[in-house]
């Protein structure tokens, strides 16, 4: 009968990122790692800016939020990757899945947003600093927060329902290291046109416009500091706006592959691979590119480390 073709709420199967193969265990080592320095870097930023004075800027306000939704999302992927090679487990439940997805969808969805904005406000930084406390004001910066995370809830609740709703053939191996759309999909017994049209749409509010607020901000930011009179300081700003324009390109442009590629040029071994990129890597290239090495981010460090070391003589003087 019809139950025996097609179920709505047994167990996927993940095949995974690691195979059998001898390299299996040095890659589990290298994204353990890649995952532990995401978690570190990431929440050093968020404390150093909520204790630092001088880290009270719309700049690392803005940061301090991309800190937390890239510790969020990297979260919702990996641990239960890493486990599963342990425990020799790759199964994952119907109720799992469509959480993971949900919030996947939703975290990655608010950075989208996100990296758009804070794209506007070094352009407003830079070629408006007259204007920068008016036009980045701190209502204008809780605005861009909710606006990033209301964008990136709207996606999870309206793709959500639909992906997991429809119904899903006996062969459940899913072939991919988390609960993706596009692999989740290839998976249903029924005509998915429709929603890939839909999705498709929604992917190109959620890429292509902030893709082309960041494009359109740093080509501005450019032009402006071409400008500019003092040498060092022109070649220092295109060195950041450089690295910036790395990471969210990768960012940005995995992203492109895997939700507005047509389906016929998809294969299994190179959407793992793009996902990675956006999934895994950049939530560890976010602290390290657009952060740790800012000279007010490595003077707040050094004055923090000074205070917990005065801290720690004066309680060992005390006994």
């Amino acid at each position: 009968m019809d139950g025996d073709n097609k179920t709505f709420s047994s167990d996927f199967t993940l095949t995974g990122l690691f195979t059998q193969s001898a390299a299996s265990g040095f890659l589990f080592i290298i994204i353990c790692a890649i995952f532990f320095t995401a978690m570190i870097a990431n929440g050093v930023m968020i404390f150093l800016i909520h204790i630092d004075p001088h880290l009270h800027t719309p700049m690392y306000f803005l940061l301090s939020h991309l800190s937390f939704i890239d510790m969020m999302y990297i979260s919702t992927i990996v641990p239960k990757m890493l486990v599963d090679y342990l425990v020799g487990k790759r199964t994952i439940s119907f109720i799992a899945c469509t959480a993971q997805y949900f919030l996947y969808m939703g975290f990655v969805g608010a950075e989208f947003f996100l990296l758009g904005l804070m794209a506007y406000d070094r352009y407003v930084a830079i070629c408006n600093p007259l204007r920068y406390p008016v036009l980045m004001s701190h209502r204008v910066c809780w605005m861009i927060i909710a606006g990033s995370w209301f964008g990136g809830s709207l996606d999870g609740f309206l793709l959500t329902p639909i992906t997991m709703s429809f119904p899903f053939c006996n062969s459940r191996e899913i072939n991919h290291f988390f609960c993706e759309a596009p692999a989740v999909l290839r998976l249903a017994c029924a005509d998915t046109a429709l929603y890939e049209t839909v999705m498709y749409v929604c992917c190109v509010l959620m890429l292509l416009i902030p893709f082309s607020v960041v494009i359109a901000s740093y080509a501005r930011i450019l032009t402006t500091v071409h400008h500019m009179s003092s040498v060092e300081g022109r070649k220092k700003a295109i060195t950041t706006c450089s690295s910036h324009m790395t990471v969210v390109t990768l960012f940005y442009g995995a992203a492109m592959y895997t939700y507005m590629l047509p389906h016929s040029y998809h294969r299994p071994t190179q959407d793992k691979v793009f996902s990675v990129f956006y999934t895994i890597l950049t939530p560890m290239l976010n602290p390290l590119i657009y952060s740790l090495r800012n000279k007010d981010v490595t003077g707040a460090l050094k004055r923090a480390l000074d205070r917990f070391k005065g801290t720690q003589r004066v309680s060992g003087e005390m006994f």
